[in-house]
C-alpha cells in the first residue's frame, strides 16, 4: 500500500512565516518600512494629485459641464413636441423645457417684489425637489431665494401673476447645476400634453450623460429642434468645459500613472534585493529545511507568506499615515477606491519582488549550505 505524503497544513505554514519574521526583525522591520513608505509615497505625490483632480473636476462639474441650454426668441415656433423626440434620443440624461417667463407677486402683498414663473414641462422634477406625479399645473415650487424675493418665510401661500393666473406654492425648490442659470428658480410644473396639443417653449434645457457626449447630443438637440424660424434660437453648450475637464483628467492623470509606476518599480526593486539578502544570511537555516525533508514549494510558500504578511502589516500604516497627514494638511484626499488600488498594489509588488529570491533559496543545495560556516 503507498502512502501519499502531504505536506504541512497552511495554518502550520503562517505559523512558520511568523516565527521566521519574529527570528529576524531587522530585515523584517526593514521590509515592512520600504512597503509602508512605498504607500506612503505613492499616496503622498500622486494621491493628492488625485484628490486635487477629483476636487477641480467637481469644480467644473458643478458648473454645467454636460448641460446644453437652446433658447428660442418669441416667433421661433419652438413647442413642447420637441420634448417627444428627445424621448428615445440616447446619451441624454435628463431634459426639459420652460414656457415663457411671467412675473408673479405674492398674493397677500400687491405691491411686493416680483418674480418670473416659468411652466415646467418634462417627465422628471424631482431632481429640482418636485415630488414625482405632482404636475397639476396650478402648483408651484420655489427655491430660497424665490421665497425670500417673494417675501415668504415658508415654501406655503399664493402668488397672482401678472397674466391673470395665480398659483399655489406648494413646496421648496432645489435648483441642481444644470439650473442654477434661473435662479430665483420658481417653476410650476405642467401635466404632460397630447401630440396636436403644444405649448410654446423660451428654453429647453437637456443634459447629457457624459462630458464627453456633449457635441454629439448638441448635434442631434440642434437637429431635432425643427423651429418656424431657426435664427431665433440659439444653441449653448458646455463643450469648452467638458474638453477642459478632459484635459485636466488626462494631462494630471498621465504624470500620477508615471509617478506611481516609478515608486513601485524602484521600491519593488529595493524589496527584492532585501529578500535576496535575507536569503543569503539565512541560507544556513534553508539548507537544513530541505535537510530535513522541506520540499522546494515548501521553502517558496514560506517566504512567499512572510513578505505578504509584513507587506499587508506595512501597506495598513503607510495608508493610515497618509490619510492623516492629508487630513491634517486640509489637502483632498483620493477616493477609497484609489487608496485600496495602491495597497493591494504595494502588497502585490512585494510579492512579486521576492518570488525570484524565493525560488533561490528553495534551489540551495543542503549539503553545500550546510558546510557554510
Amino acid at each position: 500500500m503507498t502512502t501519499v505524503r502531504s505536506g504541512p497544513s497552511p495554518r502550520r505554514v503562517i505559523r512558520e512565516a511568523l516565527a521566521s519574521i519574529l527570528a529576524a526583525p531587522v530585515t523584517s522591520v526593514l521590509t515592512l518600512i520600504m512597503v509602508a513608505g512605498m504607500c506612503t509615497a505613492v499616496l503622498l505625490t500622486s494621491g493628492r494629485t488625485v484628490g486635487a483632480e477629483q476636487a477641480v473636476v467637481r469644480s467644473i462639474d458643478s458648473a454645467g459641464t454636460r448641460s446644453i441650454i437652446v433658447r428660442a426668441e418669441v416667433g421661433a415656433g419652438l413647442d413642447t413636441s420637441m420634448l417627444h423626440r428627445l424621448e428615445a434620443l440616447d446619451g441624454v440624461a435628463w431634459y426639459g423645457g420652460f414656457g415663457p417667463a411671467t412675473d408673479v407677486w405674492n398674493a397677500a402683498f400687491p405691491g411686493g417684489n416680483r418674480v418670473a414663473i416659468r411652466m415646467a414641462y418634462g417627465p422628471d422634477w424631482t431632481e429640482a425637489g418636485v415630488p414625482e406625479g405632482t404636475s397639476d399645473g396650478g402648483s408651484a415650487y420655489a427655491s430660497s431665494d424665490a421665497l425670500e424675493k417673494l417675501g415668504m418665510s415658508h415654501a406655503f401661500g399664493h402668488l397672482a401673476g401678472a397674466d391673470g393666473r395665480s398659483f399655489t406654492v406648494a413646496g421648496d425648490a432645489e435648483a441642481p447645476p444644470y439650473l442654477e442659470f434661473l435662479q430665483p428658480l420658481l417653476l410650476a410644473p405642467q401635466p404632460a400634453e397630447g401630440r396636436g396639443r403644444e405649448s410654446e417653449l423660451s428654453l429647453l434645457v437637456v443634459v447629457a450623460e457624459r462630458p464627453d457626449l456633449v457635441a454629439p447630443v448638441a448635434g442631434a438637440v440642434s437637429a431635432l429642434l425643427a423651429a418656424d424660424d431657426p435664427g431665433k434660437v440659439t444653441v449653448e453648450t458646455s463643450e469648452r468645459l467638458a474638453t477642459l475637464r478632459a484635459s485636466i483628467e488626462g494631462q494630471l492623470g498621465s504624470f500620477g500613472q508615471a509617478l506611481t509606476a516609478g515608486i513601485f518599480g524602484i521600491t519593488g526593486a529595493l524589496t527584492g534585493a532585501i529578500m535576496y539578502g535575507i536569503v543569503m544570511m539565512r541560507r544556513k537555516d534553508y539548507g537544513r529545511r530541505r535537510a530535513l525533508g522541506a520540499s522546494r514549494r515548501l521553502i517558496v510558500r514560506l517566504l512567499l507568506i512572510q513578505t505578504l504578511i509584513l507587506a499587508l502589516t506595512g501597506a495598513l500604516i503607510g495608508t493610515t499615515v497618509s490619510v492623516l497627514v492629508l487630513e491634517l494638511g486640509s489637502d483632498p484626499l483620493p477616493p477609497p477606491a484609489y487608496l485600496f488600488s495602491v495597497g493591494v498594489l504595494s502588497v502585490a509588488v512585494a510579492v512579486l519582488a521576492s518570488v525570484i529570491p524565493a525560488i533561490v533559496a528553495s534551489r540551495r543545495e543542503p549539503v553545500a549550505e550546510l558546510r557554510v560556516p
